[in-house]
């Protein structure tokens, strides 16, 4: 039965991100073809799509806590669909703005926290704490797939049918997806006797993430990466577009790099780190990322879509591994009834970080031009790998799933 319960989540989850990448390829693409959007709309249009991880993923821990998790992510994708369709239907009465773009991207945020927050949680509810690390290397790998497939199948769609009309294929994989997640078993997590007031479990949660030895530190990185990667997003559209010159269906082969790296990341992650440790594969993936992201901007014409395409491979690599490393470690070494405030505490810091890379770089990129600015961002990925070796961390082998750091200082 858990197996079932399992697949067919899984299944869920597949089409709305296979569709998701084809859109998050159209979406910008479709600012910038059908509205000739600037560096500094297209940070807006990015921040909007990652606000909500400042504005709601602290409550987010709670509210998933105390709500049916089946009913919340249905509706949540039955809302991601109506956003996305409102793009071509606007489109198609000739009243398309920028300021459409980032409510669209704003409102999708917002479904996102709520709905990834509610996932994250229910995974190791049907999973065997043995078999999580595995699971959420398919879940990464699967997510890899649909970054590698989804931009260069989105790059054909747009370069066949336009941009604003493949937004479609995004609309009616989140229909799909809540048509399978309605399908499986009425599912709550577990929710306490009592219910304290919201703030109390909001500080209940950051408190132990703040105070975890390994938790916060791994967040604090996460939180440099991220804010990196929300520059990427928000100017590597446009830095392909305008400044490499390449046409839509290269962008979209050039972007699922990023999928090709991410999907080797998932298939070595157990190995690498059951080889050199958990702790020592963290900082190895940091150090690695630095050069790989000071590459993603260099050169021009052919060398410039290879060093991209390179760079771009090695830093999603880096990125899956300590992505899974750390992901599977939280939901091991955090208490069950916190595990959800634990997410959301993460997400709330980490993932928050991006509205605000994606809204300097846009700022940065008109001045500077997107090729300079992507290299001030490169620069400061050094920042990853210092957390780590500024930590117990670096004398570890492995993550031990005792967190009291006399205890960790006895496993060096």
């Amino acid at each position: 039965m858990k197996l079932t319960v399992f697949w067919r989540w899984w299944v869920a989850g597949t089409t709305s991100l296979f569709g998701s990448a084809i859109g998050g390829l159209a979406l910008p693409l479709t600012a910038l073809t059908a509205l000739h959007a600037s560096a500094f709309e297209m940070g807006l249009i990015t921040a909007a799509g990652y606000l909500a991880y400042l504005l709601i993923s602290l409550p987010a821990g709670v509210i998933v806590q105390r709500l049916p998790l089946r009913g919340m992510q249905v509706a949540l994708d039955l809302i991601r669909a109506l956003a996305i369709a409102s793009v071509p239907l606007a489109w198609w009465f000739d009243a398309l703005t920028v300021a459409q773009l980032v409510a669209v991207a704003l409102v999708t945020s917002f479904a996102n926290v709520l709905f990834d927050v509610a996932n994250q949680t229910f995974l190791p509810e049907i999973v065997p704490a043995a078999q999580l690390q595995a699971r959420n290397s398919l879940t990464s790998g699967t997510h890899a797939a649909a970054q590698l497939g989804g931009p260069s199948l989105g790059g054909l769609a747009v370069q066949l049918l336009g941009a604003v009309p493949t937004l479609l294929v995004d609309a009616v994989s989140y229909l799909i997806s809540a048509t399978l997640l309605r399908t499986l078993p009425a599912r709550r997590v577990q929710r306490p006797t009592e219910r304290p007031p919201m703030v109390t479990m909001i500080r209940e949660g950051w408190r132990y993430v703040h105070r975890h030895p390994i938790i916060g530190p791994a967040m604090w990185d996460a939180t440099v990466t991220n804010f990196i990667n929300g520059a990427l997003h928000a100017l590597v559209p446009y830095y392909l577009l305008r400044e490499l010159h390449a046409p839509p269906l290269l962008v979209g082969v050039l972007i699922a790099a990023d999928g090709l790296g991410s999907l080797i990341g998932a298939a070595v992650t157990t190995r690498f780190t059951d080889r050199v440790g958990t702790a020592r594969g963290l900082i190895i993936a940091a150090v690695v990322s630095v050069p790989s992201t000071l590459l993603i901007p260099l050169g021009t014409g052919t060398a410039g879509y290879l060093a991209f395409a390179v760079g771009s491979t090695i830093l999603a690599v880096s990125t899956v591994v300590l992505s899974v490393t750390t992901r599977t470690y939280r939901m091991l070494a955090s208490p069950p009834e916190l595990l959800s405030r634990v997410i959301a505490t993460v997400k709330f810091v980490s993932w928050g970080a991006i509205p605000l890379g994606g809204l300097l770089a846009g700022a940065l990129a008109g001045p500077l031009g997107a090729r300079t600015t992507l290299l001030i961002f490169g620069a400061l990925t050094v920042v990853s790998p210092i957390i780590y070796l500024s930590t117990p961390i670096r004398r570890l082998r492995d993550l031990p799933l005792d967190p009291a750091p006399e205890r960790m200082e006895a496993r060096v």
